[in-house]
Formats: structure tokens, sequence, C-alpha cells
């Protein structure tokens, strides 16, 4: 079998669709299961081996708070030589961004999969309704051989096609994320109580809020700090808001790029923090956290409150954008440390199912499922 996993973002900037595909490709690979991932040119030189073909090209758009992607195939042909040379039994979708999604669709002769990865609640009302009074997603489900959401929320669009469907989480590589790895020594004293940021800075991530929350807590917890990582357009905003209000041991890193740098980041924490107020269908950067054994918490948007479930995970949810609630669950744990222990303790056992021999072994499964319902239809 060949599979084609096909993104309809830029893998010139990291992101939870970027991590999923890849972290799929690799323990297909593993499996000897021959694989390429088919990704958007954004830049005018990219290059990210030979397992990656570039088709089509991406442009930025900023919406429903975060940057996405139009994608075009201006070259249609060009689908045509990817699709005859590579001849892959199973083309695996990635999301559906027009027009190029269609483009690929309708020349496709393999069993096409779809992942949906995406909040539509992220989306303003206007064009979320846009979209579902125009079929546009029963149009997809007729063509799709199968429809895969990665939580609950994902398949809601899709919920009159008849197209085989199943709930396949998000996974994670439990060898690249795991407790006890090095630190980053300069904020490795045990004096300090780490709270990390690790994200894109842009809207619907929270920073402002994260920030706001710190201000509280910092007057009455002089052994506490805020480590941020990542950038984005808001990095100007948080840091001028961060100056105006004097607020001190607040770290900007910068943008770290790649799993060495994270998992660094994640082991140097105390607690880890996710802001995020809406769109969010998942959190994988929460089951790096759990995984590195760092307890985490952040705001109930429907994408967490799914994945955080039970008395231990959502307990330190608050409710989005409700900072002395935020505020308030941050305290608890910065004055518990055992509790710290076992909120950590219960994440490293959480995760294990979302590892990606469990995660891959579904997705083949339900590659089979779909093809037999192909062949029967």
């Amino acid at each position: 079998m060949k599979v084609g996993l096909v993104s309809f973002h830029s893998f010139a900037n990291p992101g939870g669709v970027k991590s999923h595909i890849t972290g799929l490709s690799e323990e297909f690979t593993k499996r000897g299961i021959e694989n390429k991932i088919l990704v958007p040119r954004r830049k005018l030189f990219e290059n990210y081996g030979s397992n990656v073909i570039i088709l089509g090209t991406s442009i930025p758009v900023n919406i429903a708070g975060t940057q996405g992607d139009i994608c075009f195939n201006f070259n249609p042909f060009a689908i045509d030589k990817v699709l005859k040379r590579e001849k892959f039994d199973v083309l695996h979708f990635h999301n559906f961004i027009v027009p190029s999604g269609w483009q690929i669709l309708d020349k496709s002769k393999s069993v096409n999969i779809l992942t949906f990865h995406a909040n539509l609640d992220a989306l303003s009302g206007f064009v979320k309704n846009f979209y579902l009074s125009n079929k546009f997603f029963e149009d997809i489900g007729k063509k799709m051989d199968g429809i895969i959401g990665v939580a609950p929320l994902n398949l809601e669009p899709f919920k009159n096609c008849d197209t085989p469907k199943a709930i396949i989480p998000n996974g994670i590589n439990l060898k690249d994320f795991a407790p006890n790895m090095p630190k980053i020594k300069k904020f490795a004293d045990n004096k300090k109580i780490n709270i990390l940021f690790l994200g894109r800075i842009e809207e619907r991530k929270g920073l402002i809020f994260l920030l706001q929350a710190y201000k509280i807590l910092k007057p009455k917890y002089k052994n506490i700090r805020l480590i941020i990582v990542g950038d984005g357009t808001l990095k100007k905003d948080c840091i001028n808001y961060t100056k105006k209000n004097r607020l001190k041991e607040v770290y900007f890193e910068g943008k770290k790029p790649g799993i060495a740098a994270a998992r660094k980041y994640y082991a140097t924490c105390d607690i880890y923090c996710s802001p995020a107020i809406f769109g969010e269908s998942f959190g994988i950067v929460l089951l790096e956290a759990m995984a590195c054994g760092k307890p985490v918490c952040g705001f109930k948007n429907l994408g967490y409150g799914q994945l955080l479930k039970g008395t231990m995970g959502e307990r330190f949810l608050a409710e989005p954008e409700n900072v002395e609630d935020l505020a308030s669950k941050l305290e608890i744990l910065i004055r518990n440390e055992k509790l710290r222990q076992d909120l950590a303790q219960w994440g490293i056992e959480e995760v294990k199912k979302y590892d990606w021999k469990n995660v891959a072994d579904q997705v083949l499964n339900f590659y089979e499922i779909c093809k037999k319902s192909k062949k029967e239809n």
C-alpha cells in the first residue's frame, strides 16, 4: 500500500496539522508503509526532504484569530504528473482548502480519506453559515470514501453524509516527549516556579489573558516567572502590555522551532498553560506537556474540553477569557507542589493512549473499512 498525505497548510510554519501529518508519516515509514507528503509552497525555495512533494501554492490569510491558507494549483498538469508517477492507493487529505482541494480530489483515482482538524466555531457566523448553507461539506462528503475527525466536534459538519466516519485523535511520539528531559540552564533553578506558554502569539491563543492573570499573581508570589516561547502578530502588543504594567520576570524567548527546543522548555517548566480562547479542535501542546510530566491548565474552549475530561482533566480549565478564573486555577497549582505532581502523573498515564502506534493502528484499520465500503458501492 502506498499513501499520499495531503496538506493544504504550508510547512513553512509550525502547526498542529503539520505535526499530525509528519507524525503519521514517520509511523507509517517505521512499519514499511510507503508514503509521501504533498504540501503547498509558500516560499520561493522550500525543501523538506525526499519524502515531501511540493505541490501547489499557499497564500497566507488572517482568519478567525489565526493565520490560515488559501491554496491554488496554478498548473493543474502538475497534479496529473504527481498522481500518475506516485500511483497512491490512498490519498489522505488533512483539512480541505479550496480551490486546491477540489483540483486534487477531482483528479484522484485513489481511495480518498479526509481527516478534518478545523473547528468551525472559530469562524465568524457569516462565514460558517455560508459554508453550511451551500452544502460545502455535504459535497465533500459525497466525494470522500471516509471521513475522520480528530475530535467529535470535527464530524459535526458531515453529520448528513453517509460516508464512513471515525473519531481518531491526534498522536504524539512518546520517545520525543517524555519526563526527565534536559532543562534550559538559565531557568533551571529550584527557587522559581516556571509557568510556560508555547505557541503562536495571536488572538485565539489568548496570551494576553495569561499576562493579565500573571499580573494578578505576581505581587502575591514573588517566586513565579512566565516563559513565553513563540512568535506572531500580537507579540508586540503583548510585550508592550508587559512593559506598561511593569511585569517582572516575563521572558519572551522568541520562536524556537523543532522538537528538541520544545521539549527542553517543557522540561524546564513547572506548569504549562495554554490560554487559547476559541478555535481549538484538540490540543497537541497539551499532550506534549503531559508526556513530559507537566501539569497543564488553560481555558475550557470546545477542543480542550473534549480532550481533558474527568476530575483531573477538567479541574484546571477556566472559563474562556475569565482572567480571574484562570488566575485562581494557576494559584492552586502554584501553592500545591503535591497536586502538581499528582496532575503530572495523571497526564503521563493519560497521554499513553495517544501514542502514534495506537493512532496509526486506528487509521490503518479505517483505511481497510473505507476500501471495503468503496468496493461494495
